[in-house]
């Protein structure tokens, strides 16, 4: 069992590496687990089996590049950590984004004439305006949450999610500037077979489905970031 300096000192050293506190919870965890394993096999005080777990650790706290998603250096386990959850939310997004992709294809064959599926075409990218703001307007405290962590000035991230769900309003900016042009062009090549502009209707059909996909990531990132919250906001408050 460690003392409350001492678990503080394990506390202190990931903070130092600027690990995000969801990820710095989780280490934090491993590496108390890794120092009681020394301490009690090889007989040696809080501090040199501390010590000894910082060693074998080493290499996990080098610092390298992220440029996808920091503009700083990272540690490389933040890296691999964010790099795995981020994976997996991507290929999330692309399969729930083809769902998306099917119903704009239904649209086409729906629609009376090509106004209609103008409408259908915007009310369908619309959705992925609305939805987001609903769900933050609901969730509007989380903003306190979405900068840097105040308690510890700017050192850190609240959780790996933190940035990806600070991009919504990006992403929603892109779908708005989408939603304003007629996307007729499928509609004119599915159902009048009109082939003048296969170009516009690729670009109609693609364009839209990469910025929906990129909302789906940002959201689904919202709420990986929120139900990471939940630890976090006991630890903030215990300290």
């Amino acid at each position: 069992m460690f003392s409350e300096q001492q678990e503080q000192a394990v506390t202190d050293y990931l903070i130092l590496h600027k690990l995000p506190l969801d990820i710095l919870l989780e280490v934090k965890d491993h590496m108390i687990s890794q120092v009681a394993e020394i301490q009690a096999e090889e007989n040696k005080s809080f501090e040199e089996a501390f010590h000894q777990t910082q060693k074998l650790w080493e290499s996990e706290f080098r610092m390298t590049k992220y440029p996808v998603f920091y503009a700083e250096e990272i540690p490389v386990i933040v890296k691999k950590i964010v790099k795995t959850r981020n994976t997996h939310l991507l290929k999330k997004s692309l399969l729930i984004g083809l769902v998306s992709l099917a119903i704009s294809f239904v649209l086409i064959y729906l629609a009376n004439d090509v106004d209609q599926y103008t409408d259908l075409f915007r009310i369908q990218n619309g959705l992925f305006i609305v939805i987001p703001v609903i769900v933050w307007a609901i969730n509007y405290k989380m903003l306190n949450y979405i900068r840097y962590d105040h308690k510890y000035e700017g050192k850190l991230f609240y959780t790996m999610y933190q940035q990806n769900a600070a991009l919504t309003l990006s992403m929603i900016g892109l779908m708005a500037q989408i939603i304003v042009k007629e996307g007729k062009y499928p509609y004119l090549f599915f159902r009048e077979h009109n082939d003048d502009e296969i170009g516009y209707v690729l670009v109609t059909l693609l364009l839209p489905y990469i910025v929906q996909v990129m909302i789906i990531f940002v959201m689904l990132s919202f709420f990986e970031h929120k139900k990471s919250l939940v630890r976090i906001e006991r630890f903030l408050n215990a300290g």
